[in-house]
């Protein structure tokens, strides 16, 4: 399939967003821990990605301890620092949920559903899809869908699986159940895909004001950089009106402390402002598709 390289080109249509908002944005709690690369579930090695221990190797067939650790701080403490910072301020989320790691902590899932958070999917395993053959894909999409709807009642409507494969997109559009799909970084408004047989609506999310940069090699070394990062980015956007900005935390990156507090700076920052729309993701498709329609 040709890839798009135009996209909206130099006249994005205008966003409309509610309420005559400048911006809409969008924050994601990625909830992944428990679900990671870990011989316990299945897999071959150990976690090697997106935590403190930037550059680790996997260990084929054997546990990492700290590793698992640092995974089980977002868990146990990074999420609910992030939750309290956003339900204080009354502020809508999307989590990414992997099915697996919310089977694990009921608590949690219980906390987004009372605070009216949207729950996407974030897969069934948080790994990388990129060399899974189709079959098995396609088999945990399903089942990823079953756990979740199990897990909270009703199916998601977006879908995000982060480390895909060549096949993701095109098996989430034969799946047909999903409102949006969130795997592409190529725009700063939602968009349609037509490469697979049916429209499907894009909402892309971000790599850049995300939280993964700062365990990362070319990242941010401390809170201060995340939040003149996040800082900048929206007043850059605001400046431009009509565009979406989408931020991605992680309750064992942002939810440390320091981190945490980069984030509390950047909520009021954009509070002070009377003409920005913070929204849920599956708010953004349904705007979208109401002013966009395919």
């Amino acid at each position: 399939m040709n890839r798009d390289l135009v996209g909206y080109g130099a006249t994005p249509p205008p966003a409309n967003w509610p309420g005559g908002a400048r911006t809409a944005v969008q924050f994601v709690v990625n909830y992944e821990e428990g679900a990671e690369n870990n011989v316990l579930n299945g897999d071959d090695g150990s976690e090697a990605f997106l935590s403190e221990m930037v550059g680790a190797s996997s260990h084929t067939g054997k546990r990492a301890m700290a590793m698992e650790s640092l995974y089980e701080y977002g868990s146990r403490a990074g999420f609910w620092r992030l939750h309290r910072l956003f339900t204080s301020r009354g502020l809508p989320v999307t989590v990414f949920g992997v099915a697996k790691a919310m089977e694990m902590n009921p608590e949690a899932v219980e906390a987004m559903l009372k605070a009216d958070w949207e729950i996407a999917s974030h897969g069934l395993k948080w790994i990388d899809y990129q060399y899974v053959d189709e079959a098995t894909e396609r088999a945990h999409i399903e089942e990823a869908i079953d756990l979740h709807t199990r897990l909270t009642g009703e199916r998601p409507l977006g879908w995000y699986q982060g480390r895909t494969s060549p096949n993701t997109a095109r098996l989430v559009v034969e799946e047909g159940g999903f409102l949006y799909d969130a795997d592409s970084y190529a725009d700063d408004l939602p968009y349609y895909d037509k490469r697979y047989g049916k429209t499907q609506l894009i909402v892309p999310y971000t790599l850049d004001v995300n939280d993964m940069k700062i365990v990362a090699y070319n990242g941010f070394s401390e809170g201060e950089e995340f939040f003149r990062y996040l800082r900048d980015t929206f007043n850059m956007l605001h400046t431009e009106g009509g565009r979406m900005m989408s931020i991605g935390l992680h309750g064992r990156i942002a939810g440390r402390p320091g981190r945490a507090l980069a984030i509390s700076r950047f909520l009021d920052h954009i509070l002070a402002k009377d003409d920005v729309w913070v929204a849920r993701r599956i708010d953004i498709a349904r705007h979208w598709l109401k002013e966009h329609p395919a």
